[in-house]
């Protein structure tokens, strides 16, 4: 079941859902708006490299550090990965999703290929992989609204939340924009 601008209000002062900081103007009927971060992840494709899934890529990564006067230029075709200024969390017994805003899609800008997913027990700055599908770029300003996050329950408290011992939860607590940590699955 999806969550009410009034239950997410509950149970914010419950401690069971996270936002900081939270904006009152950003809650939305059954959403609450997040803003993007000042810094991003991109590919320095001058390394003449591949992807390997096996491979640490965050050395071959370079982190851009945007202002509102030096923005973010999203190229057509271009990858970038980012997170919310926001911090998200949810405890053992709501998860969380990531979707993009209606307006920016109607741009060409997606803000997530498969990392939408807040899991249970999970309380940190939301990865965005965004992507340009334009023919033209698109600017991205610190602080922009870049998506809303929907809290759904679950039928009961999750047993191992995210971080539990055994789940090899690799972005537990995030707080910065970090690289793929795929290659730990190896």
């Amino acid at each position: 079941m999806i969550l009410s601008d009034r239950t997410i209000k509950r149970e914010m002062k419950a401690g069971e859902i996270t936002i900081k900081p939270f904006k009152p103007e950003r809650l939305q009927p059954c959403s609450y708006d997040v803003t993007l971060g000042k810094d991003l992840l991109v590919f320095d494709d001058t390394k003449g490299i591949v992807i390997d899934p096996q491979t640490d890529m965050s050395k071959f990564m370079r982190k851009v550090t945007t202002t509102e006067k030096s923005p973010f230029v999203l190229h057509p075709g271009q990858f970038a990965l980012a997170v919310t200024a926001e911090e998200i969390g949810v405890s053992a017994k709501y998860v969380c999703m990531l979707n993009g805003k209606s307006s920016l899609g109607r741009l060409g800008l997606v803000i997530h290929a498969t990392a939408g997913f807040i899991d249970p027990g999970n309380s940190l700055h939301i990865t965005l992989e965004l992507f340009n599908v334009a023919t033209m770029p698109i600017i991205l300003r610190p602080g922009m609204k870049i998506g809303q996050v929907v809290f759904e329950t679950l039928t009961e408290p999750s047993e191992r939340p995210y971080g539990s011992p055994g789940l090899n939860s690799k972005y537990f607590g995030a707080k910065t924009v970090e690289a793929s940590k795929m290659h730990k699955n190896y």
